[in-house]
């Protein structure tokens, strides 16, 4: 037998305007009635007394930025904020730590070293003050410290090796004291430490050899642990999984001390830095892109000499340059979802790359969507990625079991239940079509299935009920923009309106009476690359 469901008019009432067009997008694909359709019926249940353990949460446990210097503005600053509150991220990382316009190093007349922290912890004050840690990537090299000229990016990072070891290690071991000294050694012990970014793309990130970087890693990890032994240090930081077995036996047979394994992942066809856009990239079909990665990686730690080591994925996306439009497609939130899910227990983070558009390796961006990386555009705009990583905050921390591959039942303390559920459907056409040019389309997405959402044994009474979404013209901030002809350059009134029509607010919300029985049941309509969240919690 049924529940009984009883809607709440006075809730619905209550709903913003926007939030009542976004319901009448919602009610166009959604049917509560159960009808039959011919449609193929995909069914996903849980029972609340069958549980898989504590929800693992490596989704949310680190997330990425440009560069030090622009953690220092006030935008980006409100914005960390804002997405620390939503999404749930407790580290962040980016680069450039130690370039020049941050001021940390200079030599004296007589070649003697002088340190500056004050730009360092103005960040890191910064951090502590909204409830985040940083997961410090040290680099790149000060120019007054470098054996060399060369550069990266618009901002110049000095990519040489250093042109005394000693001075470097010095430099650290300065560094990490002064961490212990302000923040404490309590804290400093919960951070992580990562050598350099990157160093196997030698035309870009490191201008030395492999074996170069293992020698600044071993006289790194030693400065670090010098001052204290309980500290996480760890790399290489690579690009496309390289040198993990390599950089393990290095440290295994030089006794370098490490805790963890980095390195990135970016779900395009070939390449791994082009900060412009203009080789053009492809997402790949391969289904398991991403995933394949990272549990390659474990498998080579698990037959390594050091298989307890952790597992840092410091970044990930769809894509490597920050210059491709699926970034900002509605197809990103379902890809994400997708990934995150299968990759499964393999790894302890998965950082994805990055939560804002203030992103300057190309120099300062012209247009207001231009394929950022981040979940935010330039204007606090949520793009649908963003509203994966929310959706994922609002789960409850006890996973109950669930049979189907895409989706996330949990439960939280409160008694209250989300199910996350998702179509991935990889529409892309092929490598003959880069994404610069096609996901900057009117791509509509095709029906694919009805779902029946099962939960029994709830405990009897009333629920209110929530159902968001995010898809195709819903929560899909480049449609409106596009419908807006794609402006380079958006006014306030312009903003606002794609904000109002883009808001995250709930699509649907009800009172839900919960019988003896203990069972809800809700049926809707899931198109290709839907997600749909929907939340009980007992009313008080």
């Amino acid at each position: 037998m049924k529940s009984i469901i009883y809607i709440d008019v006075i809730a619905l009432k209550s709903i913003a305007t926007t939030s009542l067009l976004c319901l009448a997008a919602f009610s166009a694909t959604t049917d509560l009635s159960g009808a039959a359709t011919n449609e193929t019926v995909r069914l996903v249940s849980a029972d609340m007394r069958q549980t898989n353990g504590p929800l693992d949460t490596m989704f949310k446990f680190c997330v990425g930025a440009g560069r030090a210097n622009e953690g220092l503005r006030a935008d980006w600053q409100r914005q960390l904020t804002y997405a620390h509150r939503e999404c749930g991220f407790e580290y962040i990382r980016m680069h450039g730590l130690f370039c020049d316009d941050m001021g940390v190093y200079r030599e004296d007349s007589s070649g003697n070293p002088e340190y500056n922290w004050q730009y360092i912890d103005e960040l890191y004050d910064f951090l502590q003050s909204i409830g985040m840690k940083p997961f410090v990537e040290l680099g790149f090299m000060p120019s007054a410290l470098a054996s060399g000229s060369k550069t990266i990016f618009w901002w110049r990072g000095n990519v040489t090796p250093p042109k005394d070891m000693g001075k470097w290690a010095d430099f650290i071991r300065a560094f990490v004291l002064h961490l212990q000294e302000r923040y404490g050694d309590a804290e400093v012990r919960t951070w992580y430490f990562e050598v350099w970014n990157e160093p196997n793309l030698t035309d870009g990130f490191w201008a030395g050899t492999q074996q170069q970087y293992f020698d600044l890693y071993a006289a790194t990890a030693r400065a670090i642990k010098s001052v204290s032994a309980d500290y996480k240090v760890g790399g290489p930081a690579t690009a496309g999984c390289g040198w993990v077995p390599e950089f393990i036996h290095f440290c295994d047979t030089n006794h370098a001390p490490v805790d963890f394994i980095s390195t990135h992942t970016y779900g395009v066809e070939s390449g791994y830095l082009d900060e412009h856009g203009n080789a053009g990239t492809v997402l790949s079909k391969n289904p398991n892109s991403i995933i394949g990665d990272v549990k390659r990686v474990r498998r080579e730690i698990a037959d390594s000499a050091m298989p307890q080591l952790e597992l840092h994925f410091t970044e990930w996306s769809s894509s490597y340059t920050p210059a491709d439009p699926v970034h900002d497609s509605y197809h990103s939130a379902a890809y994400m979802l997708d990934k995150l899910k299968k990759c499964g227990d393999a790894t302890q983070s998965m950082s994805y790359w990055t939560f804002t558009d203030i992103f300057e390796e190309a120099g300062p961006r012209w247009e207001a969507f231009h394929g950022g990386f981040g979940l935010i555009n330039y204007e606090d705009i949520n793009k649908p990625a963003f509203y994966a990583y929310q959706f994922l905050n609002r789960l409850g921390p006890t996973e109950l079991k669930n049979n189907d591959p895409s989706s996330w039942i949990c439960a939280d303390n409160t008694g209250g239940v989300q199910a996350l559920i998702w179509d991935f459907t990889n529409t892309h056409p092929g490598p003959k079509v880069h994404n610069q040019e096609f996901y900057k389309r009117d791509l509509p997405a095709q029906p694919k299935n009805k779902i029946t959402l099962t939960l029994s044994n709830l405990p009897k009474g009333k629920y209110n009920a929530k159902t968001y979404k995010v898809g195709y013209r819903v929560n899909d901030a480049y449609a409106t923009y596009r419908d807006l002809g794609s402006p380079t350059q958006l006014t306030k009134a312009q903003v606002a309106e794609i904000k109002s029509k883009n808001s995250g607010a709930p699509l649907e919300i009800r009172t839900v009476k919960i019988g003896r029985d203990g069972k809800f049941e809700q049926q809707f309509d899931l198109r290709e690359n839907d997600v749909v969240l929907v939340s009980l919690k007992p009313q008080r």
